[in-house]
């Protein structure tokens, strides 16, 4: 509450205590004098009507503002949150990108490097085939040279 809001509530209490101090002292004056004007009374309460709609008028200004201040404030607070949101909307695309860079870069690699080892697989599975063959071509031979070598030497004739 402002300063200027609470001097307009403290001058309406003033002015409320100063009608209910007169209208006290009119319905004492009612009971005492027979020849009183009831009018008096009335004009009173047309005070009182009045400034119980000032009242009302100073309470529903203030709800007002205070609603807008609200709705304000709200409004405020949406926009920041839009702002946060956009700002890691904005973020996690820029992640998402990189990784998605990242990890395709990994892929080529990892693809590449299956390549090289399958392809170096087939090399190796060809020398080894190259050399089994060597190995059995070495193998026979040396059988066929022992076997003839058996033959020379050997005492027993084949006849």
């Amino acid at each position: 509450m402002t300063a200027e809001e609470e001097e307009r509530e403290r001058e309406s209490e003033a002015e409320m205590e100063a009608l209910f101090s007169q209208f006290s002292y009119l319905a004492n004056q009612a009971l005492v004098d027979k020849n009183f004007d009831p009018a008096r009374i009335e004009e009173l309460l047309g005070l009182f009507e009045q400034e119980a709609y000032a009242s009302w008028s100073s309470v529903e200004a203030e709800h007002q503002k205070a609603a807008q201040d609200a709705t304000n404030s709200l409004k405020d607070a949406e926009d920041y949150l839009d702002s946060i949101m956009e700002a890691a909307m904005a973020e996690f695309r820029q992640s998402y990108d990189a990784t998605k860079k990242s990890s395709k870069e990994e892929l080529s690699s990892l693809v590449h490097a299956a390549d090289a080892s399958r392809k170096m697989g087939q090399s190796l599975g060809a020398a080894a085939a190259g050399a089994s063959e060597k190995y059995l071509d070495a193998a026979l031979s040396s059988a066929m040279a022992n076997m003839k070598s058996a033959f020379t030497t050997s005492k027993i004739h084949p006849s």
